[in-house]
């Protein structure tokens, strides 16, 4: 069993050494797609033994079918710049490849470090991903919001974690949030869905009483109380943008 690993790129100087050094050992060879990074990204990466490529942006699902299409082995372990994989879970794939699986994909659970923590709550972990696969098996889709991999097959789940350094501070948080929820404001338009003013005032409520009470946030400190505020924010202005959109058109 040969694995290709995959990974995608834009201005990742900060996170994507750690991401290649997790790898090695692990994978037979390490694919690197660049956006055109305007930082030291490409020379960080092409530092390592990789292959690089650099690729205008065409949206998530593109850019990682075009890594996973330049892939020499069967297998295909998709991470992003910043994930690493923990040691538990280096040594099960590596076990994993002695012989070849039964398997058509591998789940692994996600946990994030945020604030200066692991969060182990607040709707954020066990966040059980597959991104072990045949690469037969998967194609990713979807780029208005958030990439999902679609797979068709066998999955193992694995006991190894996948760990996640998702935002650098809370201002990243803030960006990400008015960013998303403009793409996820012009998706729901385009699909037909509606807002409302109940729904700006009443889902946002739901959404932190589900993170915090119900997805016992609360264990996670105050960052579970911050996560499950953000999350609440995220979805007021996802609503309101939308109202906003069909008041536009």
């Amino acid at each position: 069993m040969k694995i290709s690993a995959c990974i995608i790129t834009y201005n990742e100087e900060d996170r994507i050494e750690p991401a290649i050094i997790s790898l090695e050992g692990v994978v037979d060879e390490i694919i690197v797609v660049d956006a055109f990074s305007t930082d030291k990204t490409p020379q960080i990466v092409q530092s390592y033994d990789v292959r690089f490529f650099q690729r205008e942006w065409e949206g998530y699902s593109n850019q990682k079918n075009f890594a996973i299409s330049q892939a020499k082995y069967p297998w295909i372990l998709s991470i992003d710049a910043d994930e690493r994989l923990s040691q538990e879970l280096r040594e099960e794939i590596i076990k994993i490849k002695e012989n070849e699986p039964d398997f058509d994909g591998f789940s692994f659970k996600r946990k994030t470090f945020y604030l200066g923590k692991w969060i182990k709550h607040s709707g954020w972990y066990p966040d059980r991903k597959v991104r072990l696969f045949r690469k037969d098996s998967a194609n990713w889709e979807g780029d208005f919001v958030h990439e999902k991999l679609v797979f068709n097959g066998k999955v193992k789940e694995l006991k190894g974690e996948l760990l996640h350094y998702s935002y650098r501070n809370l201002s990243d948080h803030v960006q990400r949030i008015e960013k998303y929820s403009t793409l996820a404001s012009e998706k729901m338009l385009r699909e037909g869905k509606r807002s409302s003013y109940l729904k700006i005032l009443i889902l946002p409520f739901f959404t932190f009483f589900r993170d915090f009470i119900f997805h016992a946030g609360f264990l996670d400190g105050v960052q579970g109380l911050i996560i499950s505020f953000f999350s609440s924010y995220y979805v007021f202005l996802k609503f309101a943008k939308l109202l906003e959109l069909q008041r536009k058109k």
